[in-house]
């Protein structure tokens, strides 16, 4: 069977600009992936982190925004500022030894999104992470799938965790 690739017509709409009220609700590991890094081709391991907003899109849907990063809690690395920033503290000697990215499924945030446009086409990109705002009312996904999980089979809403639950 052939498996066909065609230029499509956007049906994308990015998330407007501005701080968004928002949940992870993915952490997805890209593996190894060719970079150019400084003029040079290297090879670095990628993660994607995930956010459902709580603003929604014409459909009713919530607006999906994402950032990928290097998994790396280096000092320079944009992953590490931007837990810390969401965390509002620093790493410790031993979750810089080991951070499970996976706590922060269920966790709630606010992003500071701008759009951008490349190639004719516009973007909402993820500029800063910080910590929801004391007393709003905290966010839990609303039908996304984990791209881990995605089979025929629904996601179950009863089963999910909430902030409480999560040892961040």
């Amino acid at each position: 069977m052939a498996l066909i690739a065609k230029q499509a017509g956007g049906s994308f709409i990015p998330c407007p600009a501005g701080l968004h009220h928002a949940v992870c609700v993915d952490v997805v590991d890209l593996g190894d992936l060719k970079v150019n890094y400084g003029g040079k081709e290297k090879i670095q391991h990628k993660v994607r982190l995930v956010w459902q907003t709580d603003e929604l899109m014409p459909d009713g849907k919530p607006y999906i925004v994402q950032k990928r990063y290097t998994l790396s809690l280096n000092e320079k690395a944009t992953l590490r500022k931007d837990l810390e920033s969401w965390r509002s503290k620093a790493f410790t000697v031993d979750e810089l030894n080991g951070f499970d990215l996976e706590l922060l499924l269920c966790v709630n945030c606010q992003l500071n999104v701008i759009q951008e446009t490349r190639d004719g086409s516009t973007y909402g990109n993820v500029t800063s992470i910080v910590p929801p705002p004391k007393g709003v009312q905290k966010l839990v996904s609303h039908g996304y799938l984990r791209v881990k999980d995605r089979t025929d089979k629904p996601e179950d809403d009863d089963q999910r965790i909430t902030d409480d639950d999560v040892p961040f």
